[in-house]
């Protein structure tokens, strides 16, 4: 039993120091905004100066009950916007110059209540992969009534 633990152990602490050398963090874990405002969700990840761009992969997702809905997508270093739900059609803007220093910066205009989830960022190059997540919650604009 012992023998087992020690296995284990070995095993986790091998898979921890080898994911430890690409990291995708969150800028902030948790986002709160109102309906119709504007909020931008930012990620990072671990990059070299000369890195290769074509070995860049990004998928940016919100975990929709129904199925994940993409709102930003890089293939080999490409931005893919013809792969992104029509539900963030025309309202995801990324600031591409960023994105060479291991950042990912979008900025999500005219936010909706369907717009609050978990959204998830998976990242792929040279050095490795990643992931990181957070949280959205938009609430609803109150109406007063006179």
């Amino acid at each position: 039993e012992k023998m087992i633990c020690r296995i284990l152990l070995l095993i986790i602490l091998n898979s921890c120091l080898c994911a430890a050398t690409f990291v995708v963090n969150v800028t902030q874990s948790c986002y709160q905004a109102e309906e119709n405002h504007n909020i931008t969700l930012e990620w990072t990840f671990t990059t070299r100066p000369h890195g290769s761009w074509r070995q860049l992969f990004i998928v940016c997702r919100l975990l929709a009950p129904q199925r994940p809905l993409v709102l930003y997508q890089v293939h080999e270093g490409v931005e893919v916007s013809e792969s992104q739900d029509e539900q963030f059609s025309g309202r995801v803007q990324s600031d591409k110059d960023v994105l060479r220093e291991g950042r990912i910066r979008l900025h999500v205009s005219r936010l909706r209540t369907e717009d609050s989830g978990l959204y998830l960022c998976d990242v792929k190059n040279d050095e490795g992969s990643g992931s990181g997540r957070c949280r959205l919650n938009v609430s609803g604009e109150f109406l007063l009534q006179t």
